[in-house]
């Protein structure tokens, strides 16, 4: 029988090395870097290359790197349904428009789904809810803010017993926007709405990797994490 084919790799049309390829997605994903900040830093380590090619490496390889990263972690949490959900929504503008980020979050901190709409009614509630629920499997509960759109699509759905609303039980998901926000400072306007989903859907991935709960931990236990998700980095997509 013929062996079966090993798949190309995604980094055989490119001179760099794909160590090389990983620190520059890293460095501009993860940190508040501009384009030109990243490519001032790696030439501080000896490595030549143009703001562009920032540009068309995390075009490129990010959505690789996050869904590689996602699939991971949904295969780990598939049989586990005693979780919590933290919903929310958050403004990003467009070209001037506002347009509504929606994400959920579960009980660690992890970002699980993200939804880019441009309204916050009840279509896009259910539309978003839909996605997570079909991805994610059904969780233990649910929380939300006042929104009303997040009642009626529960409604449809079957799931409004599972509904909690509290003034600060959605604190978990207000913190998670905060690691978006203080990246999006750092780049230039967004303008298409397609981009926005896929740095959205790039960003929350990796952030999700490295997510250590630093504050929850002694620094050698941190070390450990720290070292094990550089590791798993290292050989994506490889």
């Amino acid at each position: 029988m013929p062996r079966p084919r090993k798949p190309a790799s995604p980094f055989r049309h490119f001179n760099s090395s794909p160590e090389v390829i990983r620190l520059v997605v890293l460095m501009y994903v993860r940190f508040p870097l501009s384009l030109r900040n990243v490519e001032d830093l790696l030439f501080e380590r000896g490595i030549d290359i143009c703001h562009e090619t920032v540009r068309l490496w995390w075009n490129r390889f990010g959505p690789l790197f996050a869904s590689d990263i996602r699939r991971q972690r949904v295969n780990r949490m598939r049989g586990y349904r005693h979780w919590r959900w933290h919903l929310d929504e958050m403004y990003v503008k467009l070209n001037g428009e506002m347009v509504y980020l929606w994400r959920a979050v579960d009980h660690e901190g992890e970002v699980l789904e993200s939804y880019v709409t441009r309204t916050r009614d009840k279509t896009a509630a259910l539309a978003f809810m839909k996605k997570a629920l079909r991805r994610h499997g059904s969780p233990e509960a649910i929380t939300t803010d006042g929104l009303r759109s997040y009642g009626a699509a529960m409604d449809e759905l079957g799931c409004r017993d599972r509904q909690e609303v509290g003034r600060w039980a959605n604190n978990r998901v207000e913190n998670s926007h905060l690691p978006f926000r203080r990246r999006e400072r750092a780049m230039l306007p967004f303008r298409q709405l397609k981009t926005l989903h896929k740095f959205a859907l790039v960003h929350t991935n990796i952030h999700n990797h490295f997510n250590l709960e630093r504050h929850l931990t002694d620094r050698q236990t941190y070390r450990e994490r720290r070292s094990a998700a550089l590791a798993e980095w290292q050989v994506l997509v490889s």
